[in-house]
């Protein structure tokens, strides 16, 4: 899944494989390997967020999120397909700024209203059907 934008197929193609990237050397940095992509449960919108459906080599799954926001990761379980791991990182990302508004220091606040920009705009992007099929 793309969005309509500037930019040419080809460099759609290597933005997806920048995104892929920094999904696995993300989850590298936790301490997982990456053994697989599930490509056909992986989506994308680009150039904004990549969802990518990823299994360690310790058998675990794992959603990995990464584009034009925070990286971040969370157990498979915790959404049946991308469009609901989307919606999962939103309110994640929602209650993470909420602690770190109460923490009240400047660059806590600062990536707060990061996380709370992205995440609304994260569920913008869940609502909106153009840019999900039936398999998602």
């Amino acid at each position: 899944m793309t969005q309509n934008n500037d930019m040419t197929p080809e460099e759609q193609k290597q933005w997806v494989r920048e995104q892929y990237q920094v999904a696995t050397k993300y989850l590298a940095e936790q301490g997982l390997v990456t053994d697989s992509v599930l490509v056909e449960e992986s989506r994308y919108i680009v150039p904004i967020v990549a969802v990518w459906k990823l299994k360690a080599i310790n058998g675990q799954y794992f959603w990995v999120i990464c584009g034009d926001l925070p990286t971040d990761f969370s157990k498979v379980d915790v959404a049946k397909n991308p469009r609901d791991a989307i919606r999962h990182f939103s309110f994640k990302w929602q209650m993470q700024a909420e602690n770190l508004f109460k923490a009240a220091k400047q660059e806590q606040t600062d990536f707060a209203e990061l996380l709370v920009s992205r995440a609304e705009g994260l569920y913008s992007l869940y609502e909106d059907d153009k840019f999900w099929n039936d398999k998602s």
